[in-house]
């Protein structure tokens, strides 16, 4: 009995959807080991130099966005993670992709794990202080996270200068 095209279809979504929950997984397992050992290994404001003048490693907790930006507003960080969590799982239910399926699986990570932060360290639910001990030269401090989600937000707008679509091969033929 032959296989349908819509039920290939299915099967490949579903494939891309498992890759995309494996990325998130790798991001997240990432970070929040790393945050684990940076909170154990260091000082809050010692600085350990790994390239002289360009990264060194310092435990912040983060209370705001990028540059502790909103730092009395917590709770809306909190919130816009976690719409963004149950927004990137329903759009990647349609991916065809695999392209997308990195970009999707790279920003599931890093807003799951800083939605974590938010939900479970202190001062409390919902208020809780992101960690950051990557510091890029004094500009300024991150961590695996970030990076995952730079580099997604960095794909993500190649794709989409390159039109291709969420769903799949384009009239232009790209994937």
């Amino acid at each position: 009995m032959p296989i349908e095209r819509g039920s290939q279809t299915a099967k490949g979504e579903l494939r891309l959807y498992g890759w995309m929950l494996a990325l998130a997984a790798v991001v997240l397992l990432a970070d929040q080991t790393s945050k684990v050992w940076a909170v154990s290994a260091l000082s809050d404001g010692e600085r350990v130099t790994v390239i002289p003048q360009l990264i060194d490693l310092r435990l912040l907790y983060n209370p705001g966005a990028a540059f502790s930006i909103g730092a009395e507003a917590t709770w809306v960080f909190a919130l816009a993670a976690a719409i963004a969590v149950i927004g990137i799982l329903y759009v990647g239910r349609r991916l065809r992709s695999p392209a997308w399926a990195a970009v999707l699986g790279g920003l599931l990570g890093g807003a799951t794990s800083h939605l974590l932060d938010r939900l479970l360290r202190s001062p409390g639910f919902g208020r809780g202080h992101v960690v950051d001990f990557i510091d890029y030269g004094g500009l300024f401090v991150g961590n695996v996270a970030d990076i995952a989600l730079v580099a997604s937000c960095a794909l993500l707008m190649l794709l989409s200068l390159r039109d291709v679509p969420l769903g799949g091969v384009t009239d232009k033929g790209h994937a």
